[in-house]
């Protein structure tokens, strides 16, 4: 029968495996890729569990009580970290689907969508860039890159210290524009090109009114747009990948981090 001493120390080491797991499981919550549906909740729980094991060895977690307001807030600090950390990234694939959106309604498939789990009904251009977006991150290693910071991070932001607030709002103040100018700079060739089929069609229409715009121009903007989609793809892949660097390098320049 376990005795009393036993069963203090198993609770001692459960509650200073808790501080360490807080953090990993809310940046798994929050990062892509780890986030995914796909990625079911037992998946997580033990990616989760694993990564707490690698790091548990190499944290020295303070006597706290988790069960009191200290504890309590201690917690919330640490899921704090982690969703801080994987929102950073999720930035870049916020733009991603803003810039895949934009071209899709440009060529003329906003109505063409997909139901996807994690981001909604999503036009099947912007699925398309996210599905390349996820291979270009794990072809970079961006998985592996984010984990090390995650595990860096318990050396610059030990257990039981807060990390300067302030100045992570402040970056990531500077940094969620980055969803509307990444857009852009993702779908501004398109956008011109189809920009100028639209003016040479308006000319054409203008020219001869009797000519059914619709029966013409859709075909027309549809071709042009799938074909300056099959010629910008290769311009698009290292965009997306500057994308995925910036937003690393945004997630180590967080004070603390």
């Amino acid at each position: 029968m376990m005795n009393g001493g036993s069963l203090d120390e198993i609770m001692a080491l459960i509650a200073a495996f808790m501080w360490p797991l807080t953090r990993i499981s809310a940046f798994i919550l929050a990062a892509p890729l780890f986030s995914l549906d796909v990625i079911n909740l037992r998946i997580r729980i033990v990616v989760a569990l694993v990564l707490t094991l690698f790091v548990f060895e190499a944290v020295s977690v303070p006597e706290i009580d988790p069960f009191t307001a200290a504890g309590l807030g201690q917690l919330m600090v640490q899921a704090l970290i982690g969703i801080a950390m994987g929102f950073a990234l999720q930035i870049v694939t916020a733009a991603v689907v803003v810039g895949g959106e934009a071209i899709s309604n440009a060529i003329g498939l906003g109505f063409a969508s997909m139901v996807d789990p994690n981001l909604g009904n999503v036009p099947l251009v912007a699925q398309f860039l996210m599905i390349l977006s996820t291979l270009i991150f794990l072809t970079m290693g961006g998985h592996l890159f984010v984990i090390q910071l995650l595990f860096e991070s318990f050396q610059s932001i030990p257990i039981g210290t807060t990390p300067p607030l302030d100045e992570w709002f402040d970056i990531f103040l500077r940094w969620i524009p980055f969803i509307f100018t990444g857009a852009i700079n993702l779908a501004l060739s398109m956008m011109v090109a189809l920009l100028v089929v639209n003016i040479g069609l308006g000319v054409i229409t203008r020219s001869a009114p009797s000519l059914n715009i619709i029966a013409v121009g859709f075909p027309a903007i549809l071709l042009v747009g799938l074909l300056a989609l099959n010629l910008n793809i290769t311009a698009m892949v290292y965009t997306i990948e500057r994308f995925w660097q910036s937003g690393l390098d945004v997630l180590q320049s967080l004070p603390g981090a």
